[in-house]
């Protein structure tokens, strides 16, 4: 007899997704004087310097930080600087240092994930099979004793940073390390050493301000008035370059926020909270002025008005999205759609097709009339490492290619702005059910339906609270007396609902009407197909209508 299968595990209840919890947008400082760059360079690296003393400051207390060291670190900065900017710098350190901290847990939870694979596969003996759920032993005794040296290597590597997570230790560097490691490889960035030391110096300089819901304009230390004249509050030691009133320098440059600006307006004369980021672009020689601010989490729409109007099922793949619409009943309508995207190149480059390709499927469906879109709940952080893939290098590369977490709040934000939820399915079985049941009845002689076509198609009916399987069971003997219904039924508001169907040999068996009329000719004959039940005037389920 062969294995029992393994049961189903659970699947999650599809839920609508949570808008974005911020807004930040941006603009461009023109038309700044001489005197402004070099105001602005002054104060960016004093408040620099500043910063990077309080974050090792920060450091070295590691797990002893309380309120009361916040409080002498806060003191030590202000009389260097201002209250306000000294609380911006704790402020921004306090933040720097908790990410460092969650990236050391999720590298800790890594390294387990490696030595658990590791000591598993090397327990079993060499050249056994693995299993559907489980890595088999290693093939050769060659690749057996190097894996013993990994696990080795993993097992140091892993005390030295359980050791650091216990201590409280982190390993930040102000600037990025990809920057700094850039450093001894310049000429394959093709960059000289000065060009690289000024992206060094103002990647690591500060001039970013908190807001103040209640002061005037949201924001005392960088104020920005509503027709865009921008006023920088001065520290003591640098208040001899004031040029207005309270020791504030206005800059020549206004700014104008095209993308949401009307509601950026509205906070600002509303005295609430706008946080300010000043920042130089040294490849364009730009510097650019950020606004953002936070706002409640709120659900767009119940998830039965999500479901009213249909669904756009989207299955995320590494280089495209696939997507096809369905109707509130599950059923597709028109052609899949595929929007491309590459993720080669630079990180902007990267960006930038992440966003055109989601702006081509909200453009797509918002056409279609739909509210929301399904997306699977991807997360395949456990899913990359090389411990539990072995040699399938190409497959681990795949799954590195879906961008799993840049999809997920870049998607929330754009859809928001269009007017279009996002409700989140559980990713189980999507793949494997919708090739099953949907890849070969969407199959058509000019039209071919890739298996993520299908699989998408399963994530739009399972976010609409249909089962994937495109029939339901047979009707067993008396079944309304004993057994109930079938599993799926119209609901109460369809008209025709407690019909019944005329069995298909009745109607394959019926004369054509030409027959009836005796008005067949030589020149004509019998259709030789069945015509649909839909001309006939009877009524048809919806969610049935593709059976086989």
């Amino acid at each position: 007899m062969g294995e029992p299968k393994k049961p189903l595990r659970t699947i999650d209840a599809p839920f609508v997704v949570l808008g974005p919890s911020g807004v930040s947008i941006r603009d461009r400082l023109k038309g700044l004087t001489a005197e402004d760059d070099t105001l602005l360079r002054l104060l960016a690296e004093r408040l620099g310097s500043l910063a990077s003393r309080d974050l090792a400051a920060r450091c070295a207390d590691g797990l002893e930080h309380s309120t009361d060291t916040w409080a002498a670190r806060k003191r030590g900065l202000t009389g260097q600087s201002s209250s306000r900017w000294a609380g911006s710098i704790t402020k921004a350190t306090h933040d720097q240092w908790a990410l460092a901290r969650r990236g050391q847990a999720a590298h800790l939870n890594s390294l387990d994930a490696g030595i658990r694979t590791l000591r598993h596969r090397l327990s079993l003996p060499v050249g056994e099979k693995g299993s559907k759920h489980a890595p088999g032993g290693y093939r050769s005794k060659y690749e057996w004793f190097q894996k013993t040296r990994r696990l080795h290597v993993l097992e140091d590597r892993r005390a030295a940073v359980a050791a650091d997570h216990e201590a409280g230790r982190v390993q930040v560097v102000r600037g990025g390390r990809k920057l700094l490691n850039t450093r001894h490889n310049l000429k394959a960035a093709q960059l000289t050493e000065a060009q690289w030391r000024e992206r060094w110096e103002s990647a690591r300089w500060f001039l970013a301000a908190d807001g103040e819901s209640g002061k005037r304009y949201g924001n005392e230390t960088i104020r920005v008035t509503p027709d865009g004249e921008v006023s920088i509050k001065l520290p003591a030691p640098l208040a001899e370059y004031a040029n207005a009133k309270h020791g504030r320098y206005v800059l020549a440059a206004k700014v104008a926020f095209a993308h949401r600006g009307e509601e950026w307006a509205d906070r600002i004369e509303g005295n609430r909270a706008v946080a300010y980021r000043i920042h130089l672009d040294v490849a364009r020689g730009r510097w650019y002025l950020d606004a953002s601010w936070t706002r409640p989490l709120v659900r767009t729409i119940p998830l039965e008005a999500a479901r009213a109007k249909g669904m756009v099922g989207v299955d995320t793949n590494a280089g495209h999205f696939a997507a096809w619409h369905l109707d509130a009943h599950g059923n597709p309508t028109g052609r899949p759609r595929r929007f491309s995207y590459d993720l080669s190149g630079t990180a902007e480059h990267r960006d930038a097709q992440i966003r055109h390709a989601i702006s081509q499927l909200l453009h797509w469906a918002k056409r279609t009339g739909v509210a929301a879109i399904a997306i699977e709940d991807l997360d395949f952080q456990t899913e990359k490492t090389r411990e539990k893939h072995g040699r399938k290098k190409r497959f681990r590369q795949l799954i590195s290619g879906i961008p799993t977490g840049r999809l997920k709040a870049r998607l929330v934000s754009m859809a928001v702005e269009t007017g279009l939820s996002i409700v989140a399915v559980d990713p189980a079985y999507t793949s494997q059910w919708g090739a099953q049941h949907w890849h070969r009845p969407m199959t058509a002689p000019r039209h071919t339906t890739t298996r993520h076509d299908a699989a998408s198609i399963a994530i739009a009916r399972r976010a609409l609270g249909h089962p994937i399987r495109r029939r339901t069971a047979p009707p067993r003997a008396h079944q309304s007396d004993v057994h109930g219904h079938r599993t799926i039924q119209a609901g109460s508001g369809f008209r025709g609902r407690e019909e019944t169907r005329r069995p298909v040999t009745d109607r394959g068996h019926e004369p054509p009407a030409r027959m009836r009329n005796n008005e067949r000719t030589r020149a004509t004959s019998a259709p030789k197909t069945v015509r649909d039940a839909r001309s006939d005037g009877q009524w048809v389920q919806d969610s049935l209508l593709l059976t086989e």
